[in-house]
C-alpha cells in the first residue's frame, strides 16, 4: 500500500493565517522535523515549519503540570478560544507575568513593533486608569508574580516616577521595566532613582545585536552605544537588568552566544531571554519564508554557540511547555554554573522542595560550601530566589542572592502561523487591555489591538 510522506502524530486547533478563522491542524514528522499541516476553506492548505527537533517536542508533554488558576475569570466562554479573551473561564493559566502598557506612545519608530507605537500613536494612560489596571491584576491575582510596566515606551509617560510608586503600593512580589533604553542612557539622574525602587525591581532592556545595519533594520537606527550605555549606568548602580533580544533567522542568530558571554560579563545582568519574532503588529523588513525562528531553533543555536549549556540544562517551562524554555546558571566567584541539570524533574512538575545536587560538579561543591560556612539564614535567600525562578521548586540555597542568578528563557509568542490552541491555553503572559480586560500576549496582538478588533468583530457575528 502507498505511504504518506510524513508520521501522522497529533492534532490541535489552529488559525488560518490569512483569515484568523478557526482551522483543524495535523502535526506531523517529516524529514526530522515537525510540520503543522492546515487547511482553510477559503485560503487553501498550509504547511508551517514548528520545530526542527522532534525528540525535544515530543517531551514537551511530559512537562505539563496541573494549570494554577487565577482567582477569578472575567469573561464568559461563548464562541471559543481565541475569540473570548478577557481571562475566560476556559483559560488554563493564571498570570506568571502581567503586562501594564501606560502608554502608546514611543520616542522611536521601530519597523518591528508588536504594538505599532511610535511618538505620536496613541495617547499616554491617566494615572487613575493606571491605577485601576493594577487593581485589576491585584483582583485576579492577589499578589501578582511579576508585573511589567511596559508601553510603547514607558519612560516617556510624563507621570513615570508616579506610575512606579503606585505600582509599589500594591502587593506586587516583582515589577519590571521594560524599556529601549534611551532615557537610561542619556541621564544618569534617572538611573539613580530608579536604583530606589529596589528590591524586587528589576530592567527589561531591548538588546537585539550588536550589529549596526540590523539594529537599523529593526529599531530604525543603530542604538548599539545607546544600550552599552545604559548597561555601564545600570552596572554603576547594580539594578537588576534582563537583557531582551527580538530574533530573526539570518539576522541576528548567530549572535546568540556573543549575546550570552557578554551578558555574563556584566554585573547588573541577570539572564537573557530570546524572543523569536511574533509575526504581529508593525513589521518591516521581515520575510516569513527567510527569517521566521521557531523556539527549537534558537534552543539549538544556544547549545551550538555556548559551552555553558548541555541539552539538560534548557527544558520546557511547565506553565507553558509548548511555548517557553528556560535554563539557569548560578555565577559564583566569578564563574558560571549551569543550575537546571540539577533540579529533580518530580520537584519542578510538583512544585516540591528542591535541595540542588550540587555535589556531581566538583567546583561548584567547593563553592557551595564555602557559602554555606558563612551561615546566612537560608530563608532569605530561599525567598529571594524563589520569588524570581519561574516554575522552579523551591531551592536551600543559603548565602544565595538574586545576584547570584543568571537565567536564559526562550519565549516563542504563538502568531497566527503556529497558533496551536494548545499553547493560548496555557498562555501565563498576559495584557491588561484598554477595556481592562486581562489577555493572552498572543492573542492580543493578533486580536485585540486597536486595529485587529474590526477583524475580531467580523468573526464573532459569523460564528453567532
Amino acid at each position: 500500500m502507498p505511504e504518506r510522506d510524513y508520521i501522522y502524530y497529533d492534532y490541535t486547533t489552529s488559525i488560518c493565517h490569512e483569515c484568523l478563522e478557526r482551522v483543524d491542524a495535523k502535526i506531523v514528522f517529516q524529514n526530522e522535523k515537525v510540520y503543522m499541516l492546515k487547511r482553510c476553506k477559503e485560503h487553501g492548505k498550509s504547511k508551517i515549519l514548528i520545530a526542527d527537533d522532534i525528540a525535544y517536542y515530543k517531551q514537551i508533554r511530559n512537562y505539563n503540570k496541573a494549570s494554577e488558576m487565577p482567582l477569578l475569570f472575567n469573561t464568559k466562554t461563548h464562541y471559543g478560544c481565541p475569540y473570548d479573551c478577557g481571562l475566560c473561564d476556559d483559560h488554563e493559566q493564571h498570570s506568571c507575568l502581567s503586562i501594564v502598557e501606560v502608554t502608546d506612545r514611543c520616542n522611536l519608530s521601530c519597523p518591528t513593533c508588536y504594538a505599532s507605537s511610535s511618538p505620536n500613536y496613541g495617547r499616554h494612560r491617566t494615572l487613575e486608569e493606571i491605577e485601576k489596571m493594577f487593581d485589576i491584576l491585584v483582583k485576579n491575582e492577589g499578589e501578582p508574580d511579576v508585573v511589567q510596566i511596559s508601553g510603547g515606551e514607558p519612560t516617556v509617560h510624563p507621570d513615570f516616577f508616579k506610575i512606579l510608586d503606585i505600582a509599589k503600593s500594591k502587593p506586587i512580589k516583582h515589577l519590571m521595566l521594560n524599556t529601549n533604553g534611551i532615557r537610561i542612557a542619556k541621564d544618569k539622574e534617572f538611573v539613580k532613582k530608579l536604583a530606589s525602587y529596589q528590591p524586587d525591581f528589576e530592567i527589561y532592556l531591548q538588546f537585539d545585536s550588536f550589529k549596526s545595519d540590523f539594529l537599523t533594520e529593526i529599531r530604525g537606527q543603530d542604538l548599539l552605544e545607546v544600550r552599552k550605555k545604559a548597561l555601564e549606568n545600570l552596572n554603576e548602580f547594580n539594578i537588576s537588568t534582563t537583557l531582551v533580544v527580538v530574533l530573526q533567522k539570518g539576522k541576528n542568530d548567530d549572535e546568540i552566544g556573543k549575546i550570552i558571554n557578554y551578558a555574563l560579563k556584566q554585573k547588573c545582568v541577570r539572564g537573557v531571554t530570546f524572543q523569536p519574532t511574533q509575526i504581529a503588529g508593525r513589521l518591516d523588513n521581515f520575510d516569513i519564508n527567510e527569517n521566521r525562528i521557531t523556539l527549537t531553533e534558537v534552543r539549538k543555536k544556544i547549545l551550538e554557540q555556548t559551552s555553558i549549556f548541555k541539552p539538560e540544562d534548557l527544558i520546557p517551562v511547565p506553565c507553558n511547555p509548548d511555548a517557553l524554555v528556560m535554563g539557569y546558571v548560578l555565577k559564583l566567584a566569578g564563574e558560571s554554573f549551569p543550575l537546571t541539570r540539577y533540579i529533580n524533574p518530580e520537584d519542578l512538575l510538583n512544585n516540591s522542595k528542591n535541595t540542588i545536587i550540587y555535589e556531581q560538579d566538583e567546583k561548584l561543591h567547593k563553592h557551595m560550601l564555602n557559602l554555606f560556612s558563612t551561615g546566612t539564614p537560608v530563608e532569605k535567600a530561599e525567598n529571594e530566589l524563589h520569588t524570581i525562578l519561574c516554575c522552579m521548586p523551591q531551592i536551600d540555597a543559603p548565602n544565595l542572592s538574586y545576584d547570584n542568578l543568571f537565567r536564559i528563557i526562550i519565549m516563542q509568542f504563538v502568531d497566527a502561523y503556529n497558533f496551536d490552541v494548545r499553547a493560548i491555553k496555557k498562555s501565563c503572559v498576559h495584557i491588561v487591555s484598554k477595556n481592562n480586560k486581562i489577555i493572552p500576549f498572543e492573542t492580543m496582538n493578533l486580536f485585540y489591538r486597536d486595529d485587529k478588533i474590526k477583524r475580531l468583530n467580523e468573526i464573532k457575528r459569523k460564528n453567532s
